[in-house]
């Protein structure tokens, strides 16, 4: 799915080297964040071919080549960083 970052993600040089493993033992992956009350708050991570980015879903931004998403009742322009 090709939609535009808008840059609102960082990671520390610690996250990235464990995404690194991450990848490393289970291939390319994604983070999605839904917005609901419980778990689904929680940024998740998925393998990338298992988890359906939804048509209104938000880009955040990407770690290295691991795109980050958000539901979009879960941003507000100019306010979420992850």
């Amino acid at each position: 799915m090709d939609k535009k970052s808008l840059g609102k993600v960082s990671a520390t040089p610690e996250a990235e080297a464990f995404l690194a493993d991450i990848i490393a033992d289970h291939g390319p992956v994604l983070f999605h964040q839904s917005g609901g009350c419980c778990d689904g708050s929680s940024p998740m991570c998925y393998p990338r071919g298992d988890f359906i980015v939804g048509d209104g879903d938000v880009m955040l931004g990407e770690i290295g080549d691991t795109p980050v998403y958000i539901a979009p009742h879960s941003t507000k322009p100019g306010n979420t960083r992850i």
